[in-house]
């Protein structure tokens, strides 16, 4: 157990909707308050390595640049990682194997985007801009994220009326956290900001009104998929023989898999059920599960997969403050902001040892990223 990684720290930005709240500050800027607030609760320690998670970020190895801006010297490196939506889970998982090899002894890990200040791209001899890149090879399926959840939608029976109300839900949910001040020791403000931008009281007629986003008929509206967002978090990775009674959350393990990129949003299933696998734990034993919520439908078709109930018996184990659907899905920084609400769901919250949580993601292209923590 000597070299086991466990987070001992985790913060996050307030979530802002692109071209609002952070529609000036660079990828960078967003990231440094993160990162150096995650250095300042683990004290007197040098820091390794910073790996962040970034997709539309102008290059130039952010998560280098970022640790520059944090003040964390010179002598700390970077590396970004892309894995598209699954980026700053799979950031914290790269960081979680350099401690299990005994190779670094503090690595801040995370994510950030800022979708306001991405830079736009041109292929040589194009006349305007791509709206993305490809997530796939010529002769693969490769939709957008907004049809694909659309096509989850309808091969596993996950009606307009269901999506709506997991929407409210989380809405209502993240209002009520707020509220409660469950937030507060995540929160790394922004300049005047403290909260995140987008949560708001939404009613199921005013939900049910609005008309499909995507494909004409459709179930997928503005109103159950997350918006387009700016933010960062970040996490503290210590091996065990380290960790000198902080109190944390052992990674226990994690996965990345692929799937079919015609249906991206069911790649956390097979991920979280590889993790599983491994580590022989079933899902009942699992007390606290976040999974981004890029789309209400494809959080109710990787639950209805799982045997999970977020609408009913399983209400306060899945995401129960709410997620990216109401407080904003910063695409780069989205894996890990799982990772911090688990922190304070299991350690702010004073979890007993052993309890479980688990942190998942689908990823554009095909991808499910998924990871088991322990509190310690």
């Amino acid at each position: 157990m000597g070299d086991t990684p466990v987070v001992v720290a985790a913060r996050r930005t307030p979530i802002g909707t692109a071209g609002h709240a952070y529609k000036e500050l660079t990828v960078d800027r967003l990231a440094a308050p993160v990162i150096a607030a995650v250095a300042a609760d683990v004290p007197g320690r040098r820091v390794d390595d910073v790996v962040l998670g970034n997709c539309m970020g102008p290059g130039g190895n952010v998560a280098r640049v970022s640790a520059l801006a944090a003040g964390l010297g010179h002598e700390v490196p970077g590396l970004t990682v892309d894995r598209q939506c699954g980026s700053g889970l799979a950031a914290i998982l790269v960081a979680g194997q350099a401690v299990r090899a005994g190779e670094s002894d503090l690595v801040i890990a995370g994510g950030a985007e800022s979708a306001s200040t991405a830079p736009l791209r041109t292929f040589r001899g194009a006349a305007q801009p791509y709206e993305r890149a490809p997530f796939t090879p010529e002769g693969h399926p490769d939709p957008d994220m907004g049809p694909a959840a659309e096509a989850l939608a309808a091969a596993y029976g996950i009606g307009r009326d269901r999506q709506d109300a997991y929407a409210c839900r989380s809405h209502a949910r993240a209002l009520a956290a707020r509220q409660a001040g469950r937030f507060e020791q995540e929160i790394v403000p922004v300049g005047e900001r403290r909260d995140d931008q987008r949560p708001r009281p939404l009613r199921a007629a005013s939900l049910a009104r609005l008309p499909a986003a995507f494909v004409a008929g459709g179930t997928v509206t503005a109103g159950n998929a997350s918006p387009v967002s700016d933010g960062a978090a970040a996490v503290a990775i210590v091996p065990e023989r380290l960790r000198a009674g902080l109190p944390g959350m052992r990674l226990v393990a994690g996965s990345v898999v692929g799937c079919d990129p015609g249906l991206p949003g069911w790649g956390p299933v097979p991920a979280i059920r590889r993790v599983l696998a491994r580590t022989g734990v079933d899902v009942e034993r699992v007390a606290a599960v976040e999974i981004v919520e890029a789309f209400a439908a494809q959080v109710l078709a990787v639950t209805d997969a799982l045997g999970l109930d977020p609408l009913g018996a399983d209400a306060e184990r899945v995401c129960p403050d709410g997620g990216a659907l109401a407080l904003g899905h910063p695409w780069g920084a989205t894996g890990a902001v799982v990772v911090t609400r688990l922190f304070s769901r299991l350690v702010r919250a004073a979890a007993p040892p052993g309890t479980l949580g688990l942190a998942a993601a689908a990823v554009g292209g095909g991808l499910g990223v998924a990871a088991l923590f322990e509190v310690v």
